[in-house]
């Protein structure tokens, strides 16, 4: 647990869940550069009286120090709404409310605060959406770290809200100043987006698929899962399969046309990914499937599913950690019947195998190429 110091008080935040292990902390210089630029509005400029939406907090540092003037979080992270809800609570505050990047936005908008995403295309589509509420005096600011922010990132706020600034650099973060054009033409939301798969990569082979903005490699099938969709087991007596972190619901829909028999639950922290995962599969699949945003397996009971098949990330945002792949893989084992399997591909260099011998007490290689690998292991 780490404390951020405000004008509006200090407040003890933490990501969630919760790891000791974990030394990142819930907040960056961008969220402390944002709430001193805030601090220092005059009293016409400030926030007292205004409909404060914030879009893309990370963990809830922005909406916690806020939360007096009852902000609107709008998130596409689970955890991140479960992280400010413990935040809030440790605060003794409230926001206004938690909205998904799914969810309707608000209708009229004063005080827009964007913490710019990793992710362009997310930016794009939740500018689309929140354009229509914002009205010439809107306050809409941004912010994120410097390596964060590009030309490209400044062009959609000038497309979409209005003309587009930037602050000079501070603590290698850099704020967003976009003033609204109520009469800017705005081309349509892309999002979401639909492409067809290439041939010989199993049952989905040449059929499409539904991404909405943010889900990884939304705009293209990524090698891993290409080289993982034509190493997946079929005709299998498994009676429950798991897609977990299921993305676009690529895998887990081909797990359900080589498995017609079994039930297939799509899991994901990402909202986006969820409806993706729903769309595809109601389009290409039938029969029993279960659509969960949550924490990993963490809804399901132990010993409940056959078969885990996961393509585990190795980013929390921009920090690189192998920590979401551990949880992951604990989270299977604890998940699974005795007998029960989890599949796994990734990049050769990170070395699952070593996590998984140590979770499971074995790991065996289905498949390899110079870059990926395949890994089964066993719940004994």
């Amino acid at each position: 647990m780490n404390r951020l110091t405000t004008s509006w008080g200090a407040y003890d935040l933490t990501r969630h869940p919760v790891d000791p292990r974990d030394q990142l902390r819930a907040w960056d210089a961008s969220d402390e550069y944002l709430l001193e630029h805030l601090d220092g509005l005059t009293e016409s400029e400030g926030l007292d009286g205004r409909k404060v939406v914030v879009l893309g907090d990370r963990w809830g540092a922005l909406t916690t120090a806020l939360a007096a003037y009852g902000p609107v979080q709008i998130t596409d992270s689970w955890l991140t709404h479960r992280a400010t809800e413990e935040n809030l609570a440790r605060a003794d505050a409230a926001a206004g409310a938690l909205l998904t990047t799914q969810d309707t936005p608000p209708d009229r908008i004063d005080v827009l605060l964007v913490r710019v995403p990793k992710s362009l295309a997310l930016l794009e589509d939740q500018l689309h959406r929140l354009a229509p509420a914002l009205h010439a005096d809107s306050l809409v600011i941004g912010t994120g770290m410097v390596k964060e922010i590009h030309t490209s990132t400044l062009e959609l706020f000038e497309r979409i809200v209005g003309p587009t600034k930037t602050s000079l650099a501070k603590k290698k973060a850099r704020l967003i100043f976009a003033t609204p054009d109520p009469g800017l033409s705005r081309a349509a939301d892309p999002w979401p987006y639909r492409y067809e798969l290439p041939t010989g990569i199993g049952p989905m082979s040449g059929r499409t698929v539904t991404n909405h903005a943010g889900v990884f490699c939304a705009d293209r099938l990524d090698i891993g899962t290409r080289f993982f969709l034509g190493h997946l087991p079929a005709g299998t007596d498994a009676a429950r399969i798991v897609d977990l972190g299921c993305g676009n619901g690529v895998v887990g829909t081909s797990a359900a046309l080589a498995n017609p028999g079994a039930e297939v639950v799509f899991t994901d922290e990402s909202y986006q990914a969820v409806a993706s995962a729903e769309a595809t599969y109601r389009e290409n699949a039938a029969g029993k499937a279960e659509f969960l945003v949550g924490d990993g397996l963490a809804a399901l009971e132990a010993g409940s599913v056959d078969l885990v098949l996961n393509n585990p990330p190795f980013h929390s945002h921009q920090a690189v950690t192998d920590s979401t792949a551990r949880r992951m893989f604990a989270d299977a084992r604890r998940a699974l019947r005795p007998g029960g399997e989890l599949w796994v591909v990734g990049n050769r260099h990170l070395g699952h195998h070593v996590t998984l011998r140590r979770i499971f007490g074995n790991c065996r290689t289905v498949a390899g190429n110079p870059k990926f690998v395949v890994l089964r292991a066993t719940k004994r």
